[in-house]
């Protein structure tokens, strides 16, 4: 299962300089998804069986681990992830855990969605990783507890199975499993770490949730929204520009190299399903010498259809939210956002609601996942 066969078995003990200049990686085909498992999405590890070397909510941060070699407290070495203690077994007899034995942890997804792909990441646990590694999967409504995630009436299906993986390495799973997940179980056999989780896939919104709202953001990540294709991703992903919330910082938005010639850079959405578009927030947000000069908006409904000019070529000023009526609700599928010559901007929001049409084919969706 894993995605570079390479990876199995123990790294090199950490011998001084960069602790990531043996760090083992590969490109994956699911990685330009939307994570679920984000923290700004909402996710969290809302339980797990142990974490006595380090805590189970570093799982989910969203920078890389880091690795500090002089750092010990009063459980050992301080790990930047979730490591639990070393398991044994019954007797003097037995002194080996069983084949059975394994520690978990529930992590709660930012937004309810298909998984495509899954990284178990065991940067720095070079000697103290996991054996193997199996995740779990389950779809149940509400804000469950921990007790009532883990009663037995609650289904499970396997996403990855249990499979062998690799010390300070980004072990990569495809998976395959057509079903809408709102939680997953994560196995570490019998026990050790895991520096962080990555979980990448398609967000399944309820459409009652969105019925319910009426007018809400149709190209938002929680919503349904996503991104489909960039001129350019050089310092920060396009998908920055649909994440909650306003922008915090320079790099949690989208900014392009500098163009060198007379082109322009640009992103292609589609919507969470066929809507009208009846307002546009473009937001520069600390975006301050590098936001767009200047920015357009084209609508196309169907995938075949034709681009429309939905809002004319109009300037962008930095670090700031721009809004805009339009003038008559736009029908659209998909919506590209055009900046001219180059830069960024931080966040992309449109107002409207599904038609009836989209919303039609939104529950029909949401019936074949399972939801």
């Amino acid at each position: 299962m894993t995605a570079t066969a390479r990876f199995t078995g123990d790294a090199n003990p950490y011998g001084g300089g960069d602790p990531y200049a043996d760090y083992r990686t590969a490109d994956f085909p699911f990685t330009d998804l939307v994570d679920l498992a984000d923290r700004r999405l909402g996710a969290g590890v809302i339980a797990a069986n142990d974490e006595f070397f380090a805590e189970r909510e570093n799982l989910l941060k969203p920078e890389p681990a880091e690795f500090d070699p002089e750092r010990f407290g009063h459980k050992g070495k301080i790990m930047d992830g979730w490591e639990t203690r070393r398991r044994r077994g019954a007797s003097a007899d037995r002194p080996h855990p069983t084949d059975e034995d394994h520690d978990w942890a529930l992590v709660r997804l930012g937004a309810p969605g298909v998984v495509r792909g899954i990284i178990v990441d065991t940067a720095h646990f070079r000697g103290n990783y996991p054996q193997a590694v199996s995740v779990e999967a389950a779809c149940v409504p509400g804000s469950p507890s921990p007790g009532e995630l883990l009663a037995p009436s609650v289904k499970w299906t396997t996403l990855v199975p249990r499979t062998a993986v690799g010390g300070h390495a980004a072990n990569g799973f495809v998976v395959a499993a057509e079903q809408r997940v709102t939680h997953l179980r994560v196995n570490q056999h019998p026990d050790g770490g895991i520096a962080r989780l990555r979980v990448y896939g398609e967000v399944a919104p309820d459409p009652a949730w969105l019925a319910a709202l009426g007018t809400f953001d149709l190209v938002a990540l929680e919503n349904g929204g996503m991104v489909e294709d960039a001129s350019d991703r050089f310092y920060s992903p396009a998908t920055n520009t649909i994440q909650p919330g306003r922008s915090r910082k320079m790099d949690d938005g989208w900014e392009t190299r500098r163009r060198r010639d007379k082109g322009n850079d640009w992103i292609r959405y589609r919507l969470v399903e066929q809507a009208e578009i009846r307002a546009v927030e473009i937001d520069t947000a600390y975006l301050k010498g590098n936001s767009a000069g200047w920015a357009s908006l084209s609508a196309c409904d169907g995938e075949s259809a034709e681009w429309t000019e939905v809002l004319p070529r109009i300037r962008l000023q930095p670090d700031t939210n721009h809004r805009f009526v339009l003038p008559e609700a736009v029908r659209a599928t998909h919506i590209r956002v055009d900046i001219f010559p180059d830069g960024g901007i931080s966040r992309l929001r449109l107002f409207g609601s599904p038609t009836k049409e989209g919303a039609t084919r939104l529950a029909a969706r949401h019936r074949e996942l399972g939801g």
